[in-house]
């Protein structure tokens, strides 16, 4: 027999003050903060976000700012008479200060032996990385949607494929911003169906599922938020349950490997494509994710 669950109201949310200190962009603060309070339940972080602080004015402001709202303070700075008055600063106002990337900075440098970099934002470097990411994007939005012919999609590391409403757009631009160059092809009833991305010879082609209940929900809340008209199919049941189907089944007849996002997030669809993709190159390429 289960044990009684307590009754009376349920326990009211936590708020508290995070105050992210960085001499970058704060991207990687940002999240940091985001996956370590995501761990606890029913707690709400209220974040203060102090990006490219590089002077100790700059500095001073910040700690105005934590005195006037006190919290936890969790900074990513590199140059050292910063951090000093960043500590020193919280001492004197008895807040915790953490250096988010310490630990494995320190373990790093331990192990290989090497001597920190000083340079302020050395991950977000114009160099030739930079540059391919930026292609990556400008690559999403020219083959979005179905643009582009085969001989334009043999320019892409990866090919996404699905019925309407599968976040392939949202996927192939996360993707971007890890340089990978996507593009994303819609099944459309009676008009495009997929079979030209057959003759592809260098894109891994992946095809993204997702259940129909879930997809009618997308497409209904879409059109709601358009306040616009559209085709009876596009929501209907079972023209959806059809619809979903048949790209089911073209996925298995064509042996692309498929990725149900029914209840994944951009960044997990991405993560399993990013996967698919190593196994792809390294010719062990899977089936289903």
């Amino acid at each position: 027999m289960s044990p009684a669950r307590p009754s009376g109201p349920a326990r009211l949310a936590t708020y508290f003050h995070v105050h992210l200190v960085s001499d970058s962009t704060g991207e990687t603060l940002n999240a940091m903060a985001k996956a370590v309070t995501a761990r606890f339940d029913g707690v709400i972080p209220i974040e203060h976000i102090y990006a490219l602080v590089r002077s100790a004015k700059q500095m001073d402001r910040v700690l105005q700012e934590v005195e006037a709202a006190p919290g936890v303070v969790l900074h990513t700075l590199v140059d050292r008479e910063l951090r000093e008055q960043l500590e020193e600063g919280c001492r004197r106002l008895d807040m915790p200060q953490i250096g988010a990337l310490d630990p494995l900075v320190g373990a790093m440098s331990r192990y290989l032996g090497a001597a920190l970099s000083t340079r302020v934002g050395a991950q977000h470097a114009l160099d030739h990385d930079y540059f391919n990411r930026i292609a990556a994007l400008d690559f999403a939005m020219a083959y979005d949607d179905g643009q582009g012919s085969l001989e334009q999609l043999e320019g892409a590391d990866v090919v996404l494929c699905g019925v309407s409403r599968t976040s392939k757009t949202p996927t192939c631009i996360y993707l971007a911003h890890r340089g990978i160059r996507a593009a994303n092809v819609p099944l459309v009833p009676g008009q495009e169906d997929g079979e030209r991305l057959t003759k592809l010879k260098k894109p891994l082609v992946i095809g993204l599922t997702v259940s129909p209940d879930r997809l009618v929900q997308i497409r209904r809340n879409r059109i709601d938020n358009l306040n616009a008209n559209q085709s009876s199919n596009y929501t209907d049941q079972d023209a959806v349950r059809d619809e979903t189907i048949k790209a089911r089944r073209a996925f298995e007849r064509r042996g692309w490997p498929t990725i149900d996002v029914t209840r994944r997030s951009v960044e997990e669809t991405a993560a399993a494509i990013t996967n698919l993709l190593s196994e792809h190159r390294n010719h062990k390429i899977g089936t289903t994710w």
